[in-house]
């Protein structure tokens, strides 16, 4: 179970917030890195991704290349390959990664289960869709991030409206249903695919699978992902006090009915951003979030900022791992991030049935 820990006085005790249950003994080995050490840690993590991302490919770049690349003394060559091609897309992997953790962060909070995030509960596979059929049709740029935007709320709202029913929905309920729309709209996506015409095929199989090849723009996703994560941090006292559960909040005179919508609006907005920019990438939102509440337990004002980071993180190694491992071909940099986070959706689940029972 997850612990909310809050050190701040707020209106009630912080002591009632802990959860029943007692912690694995592999959270207790895991939990060596305190909240001090973290973001250092983090911080460099992300510079050893980031000169890896910027010097390896299929022509390696010592870091001295890169520094001079960075630093405007590089021969021409080297200073495109790496200013304009690898530095654009490693930014863009970083915020696209945070805006994935960060999802997954909120949609855990609002469903009190560590297995929910945007592809499992399907937010990614209605944006994917959407998007495609405004690729299709032949629509602009900002037509296609409306759609994947009105796609992503439409899946959201859709799941919610099926799981509530005539009743009150609950967590297990909530991720069945997502489990099953998500399965609906893969196939959906199938469809989508087999009308297309031929010469767009592999590309839109690329991007349906994670493909940065296209991502020089990374300014949208790293503003919004700042944006969250600040607002997010603002907002963490509330957050911990929803992980608890509606009751609870509503007693301390949170607004839940208001905070879920809007908390809900802005993972559907993370969400068709990064499909949009990179395609859909899952199991980022899962595997992140609960990694750092091992590390650091479940203060929201810790949990947001470590996400962000250490989303950003991982999917730049999954990128820059798409782009060695076979180069000069590409891989898919979902089909990496899945090899990663399906083993440990099944870990999660199996540890989920042993607590029930």
């Amino acid at each position: 179970m997850w612990r909310v820990q809050i050190t701040a006085p707020f209106l009630y005790n912080a002591a009632s917030l802990h959860l029943a249950g007692r912690e694995s003994s592999g959270e207790n080995l895991l939990r060596v890195i305190r909240p001090g050490l973290l973001f250092p840690s983090l911080a460099a993590l992300w510079l050893i991704a980031g000169i890896a991302a910027l010097a390896s490919g299929s022509a390696d770049l010592s870091a001295n290349d890169v520094w001079q690349s960075l630093t405007g003394s590089a021969p021409d060559n080297i200073r495109r390959l790496v200013v304009d091609l690898r530095l654009p897309r490693a930014l863009t992997a970083f915020g696209v990664g945070g805006l994935l953790a960060v999802s997954g962060v909120l949609m855990q909070v609002l469903l009190r289960n560590p297995l929910a995030e945007p592809y499992i509960l399907g937010s990614s596979g209605g944006a994917a869709v959407a998007a495609l059929l405004a690729m299709i049709f032949g629509l602009g740029a900002v037509v296609v991030d409306l759609a994947a935007f009105g796609g992503a709320m439409a899946a959201t709202v859709l799941v919610f409206s099926i799981a509530q029913g005539s009743g009150s929905w609950t967590p297990a309920r909530l991720l069945l249903t997502g489990v099953v729309l998500a399965a609906g709209f893969s196939a959906a996506t199938t469809l989508l695919l087999a009308l297309s015409p031929d010469q767009n095929l592999r590309g839109m199989l690329f991007w349906l699978m994670g493909d940065l090849n296209y991502a020089y723009a990374p300014a949208q996703s790293l503003w919004l992902l700042g944006l969250i994560t600040v607002l997010g941090m603002l907002s963490a006292r509330h957050l911990n006090v929803l992980a608890r559960g509606d009751l609870q909040a509503a007693i301390v005179g949170l607004p839940v009915a208001g905070f879920r919508l809007l908390v809900f609006g802005v993972t559907a907005l993370a969400t068709a951003i990064s499909v949009t920019t990179v395609g859909v990438i899952g199991f980022i939102g899962l595997v992140v979030p609960h990694l750092i509440r091992i590390i650091a337990g479940s203060d929201h004002r810790i949990v947001l900022p470590a996400s962000a980071i250490a989303g950003g993180v991982l999917l730049v190694i999954a990128d820059t791992l798409a782009r060695t491992l076979l180069a000069p071909r590409q891989l898919p940099v979902g089909a990496l991030t899945a090899t990663l986070g399906v083993p440990l959706f099944l870990i999660l689940m199996s540890r989920s049935r042993v607590r029930d029972s």
